[in-house]
C-alpha cells in the first residue's frame, strides 16, 4: 500500500483493507466443497488532515446528515476524472462508508461507490494546503498517466 504523503499532519486514519492474510493454496484447497475463501477487501487511505478539511466544509454547509461523496467518473481528456461532491441522506446499498471523527471532535462520513472503489483501492485521499493552492488530492497507485491539466487520468 502506498504511504501518504511525508507532509505533517497527513498520518492515515481509515483503511478498509483486510488486515487477515490471505489464507494459503493448501487452505483454500481444504475449503473446496464447502464455502469460497475470504476475497480481499477494498478500500482507501484517509488522512486526517483530509478528515479535517472535509469536517469543516460540512460545518459550513450545515445541512444536517451531509457526507462526502468520493470517486471517479469516466470523461476528461485521459478517460476518467475524480469526483468530490456533497451527499446527502443514506447511503447507497453498496457504498463502503467511512466514519471518522475530525480533530475537532465532530463526525466525518465520506462514503465510496463500489465501481469507484475498484479504481481507487489502495488510494491516499489528502488534502494539501501550499502556497500556490489548496484542496483534496488523491494518491492513486492505479493510475498509469493524468493529462497535462491534471484534472484527468488514466488507469
Amino acid at each position: 500500500m502506498n504511504e501518504p504523503s511525508t507532509r505533517q499532519n497527513s498520518a492515515p486514519v481509515a483503511t478498509a483493507m483486510p488486515s487477515e492474510k490471505m489464507p494459503s493454496e493448501k487452505t483454500q484447497a481444504s475449503r473446496l466443497g464447502s464455502e469460497p475463501p475470504a476475497s480481499k477487501k477494498l478500500g482507501i487511505v484517509i488522512t486526517q488532515s483530509a478528515v479535517d478539511a472535509v469536517g469543516a466544509q460540512i460545518a459550513t454547509r450545515n445541512v444536517p446528515g451531509t457526507a462526502l461523496r468520493v470517486g471517479i467518473r469516466g470523461g476528461g481528456c485521459s478517460g476518467f476524472s475524480y469526483v468530490i461532491e456533497f451527499h446527502d441522506g443514506e447511503p447507497r446499498a453498496r457504498d463502503t462508508v467511512y466514519d471518522l471523527k475530525a480533530t475537532d471532535g465532530s463526525d466525518v462520513r465520506i462514503v465510496v461507490d463500489k465501481k469507484s472503489l475498484l479504481y481507487l483501492n489502495g488510494a491516499t485521499f489528502d488534502w494539501e494546503k501550499t502556497l500556490m493552492r489548496q484542496g483534496f488530492k488523491f494518491i492513486n497507485p492505479n493510475e498509469k498517466s493524468s493529462c497535462g491539466c491534471g484534472t484527468s487520468f488514466q488507469v
